[in-house]
């Protein structure tokens, strides 16, 4: 017997597992793809209070999980209610603080799941893919600035930048021990070995040209933007030419990089620099596909159920390549796609896919071995079928991942004079508009694209003067979505600070 065979031991301990599972029911059964396919659902009708009813639904313990705060966050956010939003997403934080004092102190100990020999991923504490540890911390960037407070904001990215770090040393050390365990194990574990595995769906030229899955284009540009509404413009300059490395051939990127100093030396009261944060669609699900794996033991052939997770091709939601802004000087300006966390949700799953296989080979392997011993020795056969079924039932890949964030992120921007504006998108459903009054030299207006509802998170400039910060800044916004129109709440002013 070699390394991968597991002892006997093990088969009983998994035995005993299966068992207790099958009689006692958890979260081992709990489908996610279905759990927020029914949120969604509500959220993009434009109920977004039914779809947080919906969310509470599914998460009835008393003791709330990552996802749930991640979800509830991005749902808030929605509705336009900062305040929630925001303790909802420091909720989330305090779990992935939890994470990153682990990696940095002990990171042995996370890395230990690498081969553990669970039921089924679910069994493990959610810690959050890559991209979305990244994305929390840029979407609490967003919500302080919806709430015109860009100091905090600046905290958020310089601790976005401080997260990527500690992410790449763990996964550095990860790929490693998971590529040892393989070799000594005798084993291979890419998802490329499976037969039947839609290799395409996480491995193409556009998954494959990103850097990793966790820096986005979008991180480093919304930085840029903060910094340089800050006065700092060298830390501008950083934030954009990292923008541009991770999303090359982008005008948009490339200009404002190059005209930095221009913007700078160039600002005049009366006129707003607008970023324009344009978002569609929802991130694509992960969902347990089922692989018969063959393995040898003692002369025989056994044959085990493997699941693991697939994300299915999807057609990139619409995104409109302009926006029209009215005043007293209307204007078009073209929007850009700088980030698809589409595309970052399959290089994670890409990156995750070899620990994830080793996982499945050895909880394959053991319950292979359980169902072999179980049936040797009890003649009726009846604790070999319940092994048997039991594999069946509680093998399930894990689904989970945070499904409201946006499919693509587009940006657009623009010099504009300060004042009341309209601004219009078409869309295959219609015209959607908004009203925003802006003040201040710099402004970031969020437009969230989810199937026929538009989102609108008019956020305030943080007027600048002289390089200080000023609060002379405010948005009352209003949309109108299939001819409804409905005024936004007002926003807060920004408070006053001194660099």
């Amino acid at each position: 017997m070699n390394d991968f065979s597991p002892s006997c031991s093990c088969a009983r301990l998994v035995t005993a597992g299966l068992l207790l599972v099958l009689f006692s029911g958890c979260a081992t059964f709990r489908s996610y793809d279905s759990e927020m396919t029914k949120t969604i659902n509500f959220a993009a009708a434009g109920d977004v209070d039914g779809a947080i009813k919906q969310l509470e639904r599914n998460n009835r313990n008393a003791h709330k999980d990552l996802l749930y705060y991640l979800e509830l966050g991005e749902l808030q956010r929605l509705n336009r209610r900062y305040e929630e939003s925001e303790k909802a997403w420091l909720e989330a934080d305090g779990h992935v603080l939890a994470w990153e004092k682990a990696a940095l102190v002990n990171p042995e100990n996370l890395l230990g799941s690498v081969t553990s020999a669970v039921l089924n991923d679910k069994t493990l504490p959610y810690e959050g893919h890559d991209y979305e540890k990244v994305m929390l911390t840029t979407r609490l960037a967003l919500d302080r600035l919806a709430r015109g407070d860009f100091d905090m904001a600046r905290i958020d990215i310089k601790r976005t930048h401080e997260r990527e770090a500690v992410i790449a040393e763990l996964r550095r050390k990860e790929q490693q021990k998971t590529e040892e365990e393989a070799r000594k194990r005798g084993v291979k574990s890419s998802f490329k070995e499976l037969n039947g595995y839609p290799v395409q769906t996480i491995d193409s030229p556009e998954i494959n040209a990103l850097k990793n899955s966790y820096e986005s284009a979008f991180s480093h540009y919304l930085a840029g933007f903060v910094y340089e509404a800050l006065g700092e413009p060298s830390l501008a300059a950083a934030g954009y030419r990292h923008a541009i490395e991770l999303q090359p051939n982008r005008p948009q990127l490339e200009d404002a990089l190059a005209q930095l100093d221009a913007r700078v030396a160039g600002r005049a009261d009366g006129y707003t620099d607008v970023l324009f944060v344009i978002e569609s669609g929802t991130v694509p699900a992960r969902q347990s596909r089922q692989f018969n794996l063959p393995f040898p033991y003692q002369g025989r052939l056994l044959i085990v159920p493997v699941s693991f997770p697939v994300i299915a091709p999807t057609q990139p939601p619409f995104m409109p390549e302009q926006l029209q802004i009215s005043g007293e000087a209307p204007v078009s300006i073209s929007t850009t796609v700088i980030t698809s966390l589409d595309l970052m949700a399959r290089k994670a799953l890409q990156e995750e896919m070899p620990g994830t296989v080793l996982r499945g080979m050895i909880r394959s392997s053991t319950k292979a071995v359980a169902q072999y011993q179980a049936g040797k020795n009890d003649q009726s056969g009846l604790v070999g079928l319940a092994m048997a079924l039991g594999s069946v039932v509680t093998e399930s890949a894990d689904e989970r991942g945070w499904r409201a964030l946006p499919s693509q992120i587009a940006i657009a921007r623009a010099r504009i004079p300060s004042g009341e504006h309209t601004i219009t998108l078409q869309t295959p459903e219609g015209v959607r508009s908004t009203q925003v009054n802006l003040a201040g030299h710099y402004a970031v207006v969020g437009l969230r694209l989810l199937r026929q509802t538009l989102f609108v998170q008019a956020a305030q400039g943080a007027g600048l003067a002289d390089g200080q910060h000023s609060s002379k800044s405010q948005a009352e916004p209003t949309m109108s979505t299939g001819g409804r129109s409905e005024t936004l709440e007002q926003q807060p002013q920004p408070r006053e600070s001194s660099k």
